[in-house]
């Protein structure tokens, strides 16, 4: 063990070949780590400084707040922060129906929201009524398909609404998230970074009263509970390669559609970077891992995230999927 640099330890014992949300564990994650705390330890600070502020690049907002938890808290706390009055939600799979659940959660207990619609995203034009803001998951991983962000905007603009976006398998790989208002996103998926920590971004000032120490942005801003501090360290590596991984995703993307476009079922523009969905089956290889989506397909879900650290041999994780 002695005798193995970390690169050769992470590839040889610890390497799958991964075609899920989650990046194959770059070594990068690792580079950043060390001993940490977050109220007088000025290296930490400088680092978590440095991070936050890629990370809010990526977000298009102008503010970010971080904190322990899945993506789920982030979007638990962006919804109960920010959004209030008549609500569209964007029905696109399982993710952006759970934005709707968490509403109706919060509507019984608070009277932020008033009202609350969900609408089928093919069904968009057809929605004459105005809301105070929509809501809606840019690339929704349990059907692979990605909204037009663009088209969303358009349409938001014209309720003169605000727009809460679930970026969870958008942020970085994908443009246009300043089109957002609010979004929420966790530091594994498209950041590849461990699990662990969870982000808002905002541009709004938050306006409702959350009765929740834990759910209260407040409590994040002013910094009342520990932070995600290792797995922020994690992203420290990673956000200054972040344009490296980012390529070798979309080119791995590209390199997939080449071969199996005629398995496809949305058009260009739903096609998000982070995933395909192909209608067909896959046969599972030793030492692959494929994704089980949470609601059942026909077809199968391939992510693009695993290739993210293969730099010239990025297209070949391709040739280890064997179509039925």
């Amino acid at each position: 063990m002695k005798n193995l640099t970390l690169k050769k330890f992470i590839s040889k014992k610890n390497y799958k070949k991964i075609f899920t949300p989650s990046p194959s564990f770059p070594i990068e994650n690792l580079l950043g780590l060390s001993s940490n705390f977050s109220r007088g330890d000025n290296d930490f600070n400088r680092q978590y400084k440095r991070v936050m502020s890629l990370i809010k690049k990526l977000s298009g907002q102008k503010n970010l707040i971080s904190a322990q938890g899945p993506a789920s808290l982030a979007i638990e706390m962006g919804l109960l922060n920010f959004v209030k009055g008549t609500v569209l939600v964007i029905s696109t799979g399982f993710y952006s129906d759970r934005l709707y659940s968490i509403l109706k959660m919060s509507q019984k207990k608070n009277n932020f929201v008033k009202k609350i619609d969900k609408v089928d995203y093919q069904n968009l034009d057809n929605v004459k009524k105005k809301y105070d803001w929509v809501c809606a998951c840019y690339t929704e991983t349990s059907k692979g398909f990605k909204i037009d962000i663009k088209k969303l905007s358009k349409k938001t603009k014209k309720f003169k609404a605000k727009m809460f976006i679930d970026a969870t398998a958008s942020i970085g790989i994908e443009e246009n998230h300043d089109l957002a208002d609010v979004v929420s996103f966790s530091s594994c998926k498209s950041l590849f970074g461990f699990t662990g920590a969870c982000f808002v971004g905002y541009s709004l000032k938050p306006t409702n009263d959350v009765c929740s120490f834990m759910l209260d942005i407040k409590s994040h801003i002013n910094k009342k509970m520990t932070g995600p501090n290792s797995t922020i360290q994690s992203l420290d590596y990673v956000m200054k390669n972040y344009s490296k991984f980012k390529k070798s995703v979309i080119l791995n993307k590209k390199d997939f559609m080449k071969k199996y476009k005629h398995l496809t079922i949305y058009d260009k523009i739903n096609q998000p970077n982070m995933c395909t969905y192909i209608d067909t089956k896959v046969h599972k290889k030793k030492n692959l891992i494929l994704y089980e989506p949470r609601i059942k397909t026909n077809g199968s879900l391939i992510f693009h995230l695993g290739a993210g650290h293969l730099e010239k041999n990025l297209t070949a994780i391709n040739s280890n999927i064997k179509i039925k």
